[in-house]
């Protein structure tokens, strides 16, 4: 553990990609598994059993890619922009900020998406208004994980839900009720930090002149994001609900926005590029290509799992995990871990993976469990400065990593169920 935590710090410091240490990691664990006395076909069996795991997560991914990119051609995400941004004020900007890249964030299931889209034009804008960096990537950080927690579309809540066993429907309802104080009051810190912090500038992004050179703006083209609510109201399959807003917005790209059927199938794959220069800085993205890395990690994240599982490697720590949840809760347990393996992971996704092997155990109710998941690791992993989690979402941004401490709407969730127990 000890060198696969050198390799992360190594991969950081160089700026070099996180799969470098992953890989590294698989080797000297896999090499762990070996030296227990389990043959190389085991250990490639230990492998198998992580990937399959989460075999359901690795297909929905594949189709938020394509829906990413289709939602960006059919005009659905520049509309959303283009109909709120007249909310926008010196006073309310950290508030509209945080709100409408949770909205984005709720809708498409993806943090890092949100951050390069709704996440770059709010930045834009607060920074016109004199608003400080750190308090801007804050609020977008905490934003984009209001709908990387609880939307059905998340790859987080898609994990912890196949990890635990249980209906993500039922989660999002446990989700709610648990984040409904600390959303208040993080839109009273972010209204409250708007109205102290802000200059008397003036915006000057002209979204809707920017967005109106390739693509018609009607409310028509927000049917395939309205189709997800509806169809999430219904609890249809995650995956049939994805598949059904990308042949909508498949279908509008083609008949409003005019995009050529080969056009379409390119965007799928390598994501949506306009040839507009100012455009393609603001909306270019999506595609199943954009996914890679996270497929990536998730796969080595899920080969680890397989490992620890069979091995016992864990085993001593999980004890102390349990111990813990005796000694004060259950939640307080699974806290503790969550930091611990987001620290050593560096990545969201292990960090899930590795708490909820280690506290299985601390609270046996698979229901309870999954909701402690959601408010520990999911929303710590992106506090911690040199987490691809938080790094993702605030470099497009230019902010500082000292906006983790503005992201109060993340601090507040793990806090406010430590204090009330309502785990």
């Amino acid at each position: 553990m000890l060198m696969f935590a050198a390799a992360l710090i190594v991969c950081i410091s160089a700026g070099k990609s996180i799969l470098f240490a992953l890989i590294f990691g698989l080797i000297i664990f896999s090499l762990y598994a070996l030296d227990q006395g389990h043959s190389p076909r085991k250990v490639f069996d230990m492998w198998s059993t992580g990937v399959r795991t989460i075999k359901p997560i690795l297909i929905t991914l594949l189709l938020i890619g394509m829906l990413t990119a289709i939602w960006r051609a059919a005009g659905v995400i520049p509309a959303i922009i283009v109909y709120t941004s007249d909310f926008f004020s010196p006073a309310i900007i950290l508030l509209m900020t945080f709100w409408l890249c949770a909205l984005i964030s709720v809708l498409t299931g993806t943090a890092f998406g949100t951050g390069a889209t709704m996440g770059v034009i709010c930045a834009a804008i607060a920074e016109n208004l004199g608003v400080p960096t750190w308090l801007t990537g804050g609020a977008v950080l905490s934003g984009c994980y209001f709908g990387d927690r609880c939307s059905p579309m998340s790859t987080s809540a898609l994990l912890v839900a196949t990890l635990t066993r249980t209906d993500i429907f039922k989660n999002l309802v446990g989700m709610i009720r648990t984040a409904m104080v600390p959303l208040i009051l993080s839109s009273v810190l972010y209204l409250a930090a708007g109205i102290f912090f802000a200059g008397d500038g003036s915006t000057t992004v002209d979204t809707t002149e920017i967005f109106a050179r390739a693509l018609i703006i009607r409310p028509i083209v927000l049917i395939p994001a309205i189709l997800i609510v509806v169809l999430s109201i219904f609890r249809l399959r995650v995956q049939l609900m994805i598949g059904a807003s990308i042949l909508t917005g498949a279908a509008i790209a083609f008949w409003i926005q005019s995009v050529p059927l080969n056009d379409l199938l390119k965007f799928l794959v390598l994501g949506y590029s306009p040839a507009d220069e100012e455009l393609a800085k603001l909306l270019s993205g999506g595609g199943i290509i954009s996914m890679a890395n996270v497929l990536a990690i998730l796969c080595l994240s899920s080969c680890y799992a397989g490992i620890f599982q069979t091995t016992g490697f864990l085993n001593r720590l999980q004890a102390l995990m349990i111990r813990l949840g005796k000694k004060f809760s259950p939640f307080a347990s699974v806290v503790v871990a969550s930091i611990i393996t987001s620290m050593i992971s560096c990545n969201q996704t292990l960090a899930i993976m590795l708490t909820h092997q280690l506290c299985k155990k601390v609270e046996p109710r698979a229901e309870i469990f999954a909701i402690q998941l959601e408010n520990s690791a999911v929303v710590i992993s992106p506090l911690i400065p040199w987490s691809i989690a938080s790094a993702v979402v605030l470099t497009p941004l230019n902010a500082p990593t000292t906006a983790i401490f503005a992201a109060w709407y993340l601090i507040l969730i793990p806090l406010y169920c430590l204090k009330t127990e309502m785990i």
